[in-house]
């Protein structure tokens, strides 16, 4: 039976998607059409109805995730699902009451039907949650968990990569670590389903993959910078000889121009919408203490240029300026929980309409952090090529304690992969951070 279902698990994975999608449009639809029969009929409301609904389903799905089982922890498909179709149906009856607002129905506009419209919600919660998990146990019904052999010259990171597999507890069965120069390597490779390698140099790293090649092992390696290049190159070919191509890639006017738009737009609406919060963690520090609501530092930006950053303050003055630990005592009971919904970082849209930074682009070291890293990598400074920015590819897929030279690739794969689409993206994805609050802002241990 196993084996009949691994045949067809793309076509059983597939279906069930379509169900989920399709049983959650239903939900929609068929509660609408109690006070909205025409959108269950021929009619322009229910052709502009299904075409905003599914354009909607399609874009988020996009940004958000598909139906992904057995490659998101479930909890994280479960919830960018939802996600997806609550922004989907909000958008759908947004429509939907406008275009009801005539002399036949509504002469102005109403909101109307919001009983009904968390009815939808909650049904489509229930469906989504039913389904994927469905989906997550049939995969892991037919598929044995991966055991993995981690490789390293880095025993430190490897421990690390071990325990972030280890959180992957259905998909991944570590069995071991060892040195990319140990004797007995071939042999412990051929007992694995799956080879990690993590800070392997180049040379080795080549005659690994290929003996992974020959021996049908799957193969994971922590990228370096020719890697990501690589990536974005293109084949060519010159008389009859062919290349992989690079071209070096810089932001263009005519996108500085869209992403400087953006920028003072989007973060002007944001003060605007979020001045209640602004001001209310205002009050909490100040009545707290009685010391300043703002912290104020020097951080790096495009081409080196410092600027002042500015943040509500989450710690107590006068205290040592230094990377937060755990258990960190300097932090103050408001600080707490303003880090852990990232609120802290609110005043920075401030630094965004003064032009210091942007809404999407490296985040901004601390300058003694930028000295220290660039020693320990020199290719540090290649992120200071583009704006530094509120959030970004380290915010969204890193945590506060993400080894400098993880976050040093999630920033230069923004920077090569650089589109308008990326950005919007990325503003979208951000909203997720806020619900995985604790291992976002997870601090180093204080030995490190």
């Amino acid at each position: 039976m196993k084996d009949f279902c691994r045949k067809f698990k793309n076509t059983i994975l597939i279906f069930t998607a379509l169900i989920m999608y399709l049983a959650n449009a239903a939900v929609f639809f068929f509660l609408f059409s109690i006070d909205n029969p025409e959108i269950m009929g021929l009619s322009r409301t229910a052709a502009v109805t299904l075409s905003t609904y599914f354009m909607f389903i399609l874009l988020l799905s996009l940004i958000y995730g598909r139906y992904e089982v057995g490659k998101r922890k479930e909890k994280e498909t479960v919830f960018s699902l939802t996600l997806t179709h609550i922004l989907t149906d909000l958008v759908t009856y947004l429509e939907l009451t406008i275009m009801k607002t005539n002399d036949a129905n509504n002469r102005k506009f109403t909101i109307e039907n919001v009983g009904i419209l968390f009815i939808v919600f909650i049904i489509q919660f229930i469906i989504i949650i039913l389904l994927t998990h469905f989906g997550n146990s049939f995969y892991f019904w037919i598929f044995d968990k991966e055991r993995c052999l981690i490789i390293s010259g880095d025993m430190k990171g490897a421990r690390r990569v071990e325990k972030t597999l280890s959180d992957f507890k259905k998909k991944y069965l570590v069995n071991g670590i060892i040195s990319y120069d140990d004797d007995e390597l071939e042999a412990e490779m051929l007992k694995a389903d799956t080879i990690v390698l993590y800070e392997v140099p180049v040379e080795i790293r080549t005659r690994i993959s290929d003996f992974c090649y020959k021996n049908l092992k799957n193969f994971y390696f922590n990228p370096h910078i020719p890697d990501i290049l690589e990536q974005n190159s293109r084949a060519v070919v010159v008389d009859d000889i062919s290349f992989f191509t690079w071209d070096f890639h810089l932001i263009t006017f005519e996108e500085r121009i869209i992403k400087k738009l953006m920028d003072m737009s989007i973060s002007l609406l944001a003060l605007i919408i979020l001045s209640p919060i602004l001001l209310i963690s205002a009050i909490c520090i100040k009545r707290y203490d009685g010391g300043s609501v703002l912290f104020r530092q020097k951080r790096a930006t495009a081409n080196g240029r410092v600027f002042e950053i500015y943040k509500f303050r989450t710690m107590k003055e006068n205290v040592e300026n230094k990377s937060l630990t755990k258990d960190d005592d300097r932090v103050t009971k408001p600080g707490k929980f303003l880090r852990k919904y990232r609120i802290d970082e609110l005043p920075q849209l401030f630094n965004i309409l003064k032009g210091d930074m942007s809404l999407v682009g490296p985040r901004p070291e601390m300058l003694k952090n930028v000295e220290d890293y660039t020693k320990k990598l020199p290719e540090f400074s290649y992120r200071l090529r583009m704006k530094a920015g509120l959030t970004g590819y380290a915010q969204i897929y890193g945590k506060y304690n993400t080894d400098s030279r993880d976050k040093l690739m999630l920033d230069i794969m923004y920077i090569e992969n650089y589109s308008i689409f990326k950005d919007i993206q990325i503003l979208f994805q951000t909203i997720m951070v806020l619900f995985k609050a604790e291992d976002s802002t997870e601090a180093f241990n204080s030995d490190k």
